[in-house]
């Protein structure tokens, strides 16, 4: 287990680290969209894995592949810039987890709506078809 001492240095390096992100945050090139993909599997992953990023026409083109595959959209433009940062195929960073955890929640969510709506939908066809006979 860490000591008091270490713990406190640890979190020292990561105020530094999100202050100096901050301040290249802040120099980013303003009306462009940003867009990463991610995959995230339970039983193959460690981590979330970043399996595309870019800016402008790229991110675009990411979105418009996301949306012809029905994979939901989470907009965080702080997080985006973050993520733009690592390597292609890399796992995102601890320091990181706690920003994808809200992502991941946020598509548990759309998931289990969609689940309760599709049996909603469900079972008006089965009344529809009850009607028919």
């Amino acid at each position: 287990m860490a000591s008091r001492k270490e713990l406190e240095e640890k979190e020292s390096k990561h105020r530094k680290k999100i202050k100096h992100s901050k301040l290249e945050l802040e120099n980013r090139p303003t009306g462009q969209r940003s867009a990463i993909a991610l995959r995230y599997d339970v039983e193959k992953d460690a981590a979330p894995v970043i399996l595309a990023a870019g800016r402008g026409d790229f991110a675009e083109d990411i979105l418009r592949i996301a949306e012809d595959h029905k994979i939901p959209f989470y907009e965080d433009s702080g997080l985006a810039d973050l993520l733009l940062k690592l390597e292609i195929s890399t796992e995102v960073p601890a320091e990181l987890y706690t920003l994808i955890a809200e992502v991941l929640a946020f598509i548990f969510r759309l998931d289990q709506m969609a689940a309760k709506r599709e049996k909603l939908y469900k079972r008006v066809r089965e009344m529809d078809s009850e009607d028919d006979e």
